[in-house]
């Protein structure tokens, strides 16, 4: 089904989706700049700071995690401008409010609602999107979201340094309600509003699971995303003890570490983006960035220790190469028809992040029995290797009609 949406419809659908993504990398980058300031600032010692800023991380995962299932059912049973309405005005709120925070339950309370927030928004706009462009011209949708992105992760390192943690979440805030206004003209999906008032089942998350066909094509969209993760997660995350054990006499700073990371995830993103519709196929391509993936964390373990200049450049190489995660987003909503599609989009990129804990933990417990780098070596040997096995067992979407319905 070709769109035969204006071009002024489709622009602003793509740009708000774009916003989206941009609020996301504001987001997540800024609570890392900021964590260990405005922890301080709310009383805490140096000695409490990292595990009280692993719970507050953990209870923003946990409400991305439950608003990934809500934002993707709501998405799917009312429309996916539903979910862009809901999710920014839950983000602004809570991220505007966290700029008031004076404790740490107040400071988990935000973190919580504004993940909750979030979650909606990067699957909401791509299937939108996804379903007012072509399906020739959709993938170049992704890539403008992603270009939009950088501008994001750019934002946010400068705002985080310049201004005082309070207010960089005040500017957080007014930047949402300031996408809020934009998103009023935007269009629902036409795909949407020709199945809503056909008797079929809609947003129904469970029946991810009662099928084995379904459940087998979910779990392998979100294994495929798992090295994204598993590189952020544990060789970002943890880049100063890691750079130890190296050897790098001066530990690299996790702040320098996560920007020069989002920066090159999105970047990535646009390469890959561009690449999908240049060769037109989503499944070759993320399979050479996954393979450029292992190269570079190979790099990194094996001369990541001669000198720092050499490690942030490595971070920022194996950045790029894991950026396929706006490319993953369209996949999964190609995957699944028009009653799922926003239930899945929404859902498997919250589930990829969430699951991020699994491996945190078990690096934790390697950790203590091999050493980290060992450790941090099988971790990512497993989920790369089960990464590749699941594109392998899921279909090429480039070019894919979106206008069908799951036969639940």
């Amino acid at each position: 089904m070709e769109s035969n949406q204006p071009r002024s419809v489709v622009a602003l659908a793509v740009i708000a989706a774009a916003l989206g993504f941009f609020v996301d990398a504001y987001d997540l980058l800024l609570y890392s700049i900021v964590r260990n300031q405005s922890l301080a600032g709310i009383g805490l010692t140096d000695s409490m700071i990292l595990d009280v800023g692993i719970d507050l991380l953990n209870a923003q995962l946990v409400g991305m995690l439950a608003g990934g299932v809500a934002w993707g059912v709501l998405g799917d049973i009312y429309g996916r401008r539903s979910v862009l309405f809901g999710s920014i005005t839950l983000y602004s709120i809570a991220t505007f409010v966290n700029g008031y925070a004076q404790d740490v339950t107040i400071y988990a309370a935000c973190r919580f609602t504004a993940g909750f927030g979030l979650a909606g928004e990067l699957g909401a706009g791509v299937t939108l999107v996804s379903e007012l462009m072509s399906k020739e011209n959709r993938g170049y949708g992704t890539m403008i979201v992603a270009a939009v992105g950088v501008l994001g992760v750019v934002t946010a390192s400068l705002i985080g340094d310049i201004f005082p943690w309070r207010t960089a979440y005040f500017i957080g805030g007014v930047l949402g309600f300031m996408l809020l206004l934009l998103r009023l003209g935007v269009r629902e999906s036409t795909l949407f509003n020709s199945v809503k008032n056909r008797p079929v089942s809609r947003g129904n998350f469970p029946a991810l699971f009662t099928s084995a066909a379904r459940l087998k094509k979910y779990a392998c969209l979100i294994l495929v995303a798992m090295p994204i993760w598993y590189v952020i997660g544990i060789l970002i995350t943890f880049s100063p003890e890691i750079g130890g054990y190296l050897g790098l006499n001066n530990p690299p700073k996790a702040g320098t570490a996560i920007m020069l990371y989002y920066l090159a995830l999105t970047l990535g993103d646009l390469t890959n983006g561009f690449l999908s519709q240049r060769y037109k196929s989503r499944k070759k391509i993320i399979a050479v960035f996954m393979a450029l993936t292992v190269l570079f964390c190979a790099c990194y373990f094996t001369i990541g220790g001669k000198g720092l200049i050499v490690f942030y450049s490595i971070c920022f190489l194996v950045g790029w190469s894991s950026g396929y995660w706006a490319v993953f987003v369209t996949v999964s909503a190609e995957q699944f028809g028009t009653n799922l599609r926003a239930t899945v989009a929404v859902t498997a990129p919250n589930f990829v992040r969430g699951l991020t804990t699994i491996l945190t933990i078990a690096f934790k417990t390697l950790k203590s029995h091999m050493g980290a780098v060992p450790g941090a070596i099988v971790i990512g040997a497993v989920t790369i290797l089960f990464a590749f096995l699941s594109l392998k067992l899921l279909e090429e979407t480039y070019g894919k009609d979106l206008d069908y319905i799951e036969d639940i």
